[in-house]
């Protein structure tokens, strides 16, 4: 479960970050892509553990709410599956088909 939630809020915070403040983000950061316990962070920035704790529980929530009124995270899991879906049938379909293989990168690259 946690690495789901990490996971998650890595993603999320990947499509989101720059709506969040510098301190959401900073917080963010360090908890969850650079691992840092929550006394690290606040001995970092001098603030309580519990500061810290209750700046990441709002800024979960917030990333969450992002992603429901925005869908921007949901929207690119499928777009990626659809893709993953077109790519097998023209390989298996249309192998030698380079137009549709050059399609196909072109559509990959978009989300890099």
């Amino acid at each position: 479960m946690e690495i789901e939630k990490t996971n998650r809020m890595n993603a999320l915070f990947e499509f989101y970050a720059t709506l969040l403040t510098e301190k959401q983000m900073n917080y963010m950061e360090l908890y969850y892509a650079d691992d840092f316990s929550l006394g690290e962070i606040a001995e970092e920035y001098q603030v309580s553990r519990q500061a810290v704790y209750d700046n990441i529980k709002r800024t979960e929530k917030i990333l969450e709410d992002y992603e429901r009124k925005l869908h921007l995270f949901s929207d690119y899991i499928v777009r990626e599956e659809q893709l993953d879906k077109l790519e097998l049938y023209v390989t298996e379909h249309y192998p030698k088909d380079e137009f549709l293989a050059a399609t196909i990168t072109g559509l990959q690259d978009l989300d890099e």
